[in-house]
């Protein structure tokens, strides 16, 4: 806690050797210690690994190395899917594939044109008339777009009511990310603290909310008044038809559907409003590749309106997406828990040990990615991800790995194109005098001190 405090006190230079700031004890026993290294998190033991081959055979067994059981405070925040194991992960996840086929995303791309061009509107509107340039902080305004976009492609025309959401579920992530940096003392979660006490109101205004929109929704289709194209809608579908052959309802609980929105709603807003802020932030820092971004969007794209194939074309935009998720990972650390000891290569690991994969230091590994592994180049990812990586897949799991992987990294990666493709085409960028280099780890990668750029109109 020491080295994170000190960490996070003072921002870094431009450089995108991030680990010692986000994962300075992390980083630390790496590095005297070596790629396999131990450590405690309180009672817990935690053993570090960060090759490859054992990656590939610890995340492809989502049998015997599960999710390990969240700190109390932060099952407040979120549980869903990712959270889930065994037979209760496996119905949750057939239930919520049809909200992310290919067809059911492109009934999505209107929403995410619409919002994109409201928040391009209001960057227009800021640089005053006479003047061709402004200095914004455009996290909190990507932050509001990507809230206002799941909020309409989650909950249909109910999304002004999951704006509210949306900023309820921002505070309480900073609240969970409090409670868990520290070691959780049992029964903890009962003392009338302000942060508790805080956190749960939120949790019961959350769920109340959800589930009148649950309940709405629920009615409307019944009536034939609601169309499903919505997250919600194509969920509560799905949900409806599960009887099995005796004729027994097996489907999600309303308490269950309440979980997976509450999941939806923020991985869906946090990881590709994190991943558009720091692409905005390396394209300024590397100027030649935004103009070849925007060459790439003026070409394919035009004056028409963004559909699919020109989002499939955008190979610029797309390897820049991937270079900006290998330095800057959403989620840079996952782990898992072995409920039974197990011998893994020539290491062996007790029961109830958990196994942590930092992401963030496998992403920057020079052994793995060249000397250059600090360096941002798309062209690294231009041959695809298995060249990228010399054939080692799981030396890039931005978005998880394996059967446990994020089920909706398609849809975040559409969202983030389409959004990024307008900005280029209405803007030129670069960083602010006043802007600070300051990634901190609130659940998903934050700039700390915001994202002043100075805005440019096209």
């Amino acid at each position: 806690m020491s080295l994170l405090i000190e960490a996070l006190s003072k921002p870094i230079p431009l450089s995108h050797d991030i680990a010692p700031r986000i994962f300075p004890f992390i980083h630390k026993n790496v590095s005297i210690y070596g790629k396999k290294s131990f450590m405690w998190i309180g009672p817990t033991p935690r053993v570090i690994f960060t090759d490859p081959e054992m990656i590939k055979e610890i995340i492809n067994d989502n049998i015997k190395y599960r999710v390990p059981e969240t700190n109390p405070f932060f099952k407040l925040f979120i549980h869903g899917l990712a959270f889930l194991e065994g037979d209760m992960w496996t119905k949750h996840q057939r239930l919520l594939n049809p909200a992310f086929h290919a067809e059911k995303l492109k009934c999505m791309i209107p929403a995410f044109d619409f919002c994109s061009c409201e928040m391009i509107k209001k960057w227009q509107d800021m640089i005053s008339e006479g003047r061709n340039s402004c200095e914004i902080d455009v996290w909190p305004s990507l932050q509001i777009l990507m809230g206002d976009v799941i909020s309409r492609i989650a909950f249909g025309s109910s999304y002004e009511e999951g704006r509210l959401i949306f900023e309820l579920q921002v505070e309480q992530a900073k609240l969970a990310f409090q409670a868990v940096l520290s070691t959780y003392i049992r029964g903890s979660k009962f003392l009338p603290t302000k942060r508790n006490r805080r956190m749960k109101e939120i949790d019961r205004i959350v769920r109340f909310m959800l589930k009148a929109i649950i309940d709405k929704k629920k009615a409307a289709m019944k009536s034939g008044e609601s169309s499903t194209d919505d997250f919600l809608g194509i969920l509560l579908e799905a949900n409806a038809k599960e009887v099995d052959h005796e004729n027994k309802y097996i489907g999600m609980s309303t308490e269950e559907v309440i979980e997976e929105c509450k999941l939806f709603y923020f991985a869906g807003q946090e990881t590709t409003s994190t991943l558009l802020v720091w692409t905005m932030i390396l394209l300024s820092m590397y100027p030649d590749w935004q103009h070849r971004a925007r060459e790439e969007v003026h070409q394919v794209i035009g004056d028409d309106k963004v559909n699919v194939d020109h989002v499939n074309r955008l190979k610029i935009v797309s390897t820049s997406f991937l270079q900006v998720l290998r330095l800057y990972p959403p989620v840079p650390l996952l782990v898992r828990r072995k409920r039974d000891g197990v011998t893994l290569g020539n290491t062996t690991i007790q029961a109830k040990t958990d196994v942590a994969l930092p992401t963030i230091l496998i992403h920057h590994d020079q052994h793995l990615w060249g000397a250059d592994a600090h360096e941002f180049n798309p062209e690294r990812f231009s041959k695809g991800v298995l060249n990228a990586t010399k054939g080692q897949a799981a030396a890039f799991f931005p978005f998880g790995i394996g059967p446990q992987n994020c089920i909706g990294q398609n849809l975040a990666m559409l969202e983030a194109k389409i959004a990024m493709a307008l900005i280029l085409k209405n803007f030129s960028f670069e960083l602010s005098p006043s802007y600070t280099h300051a990634p901190i780890r609130i659940v998903t990668l934050h700039p700390q001190h915001g994202a002043s750029l100075i805005l440019h109109k096209i």
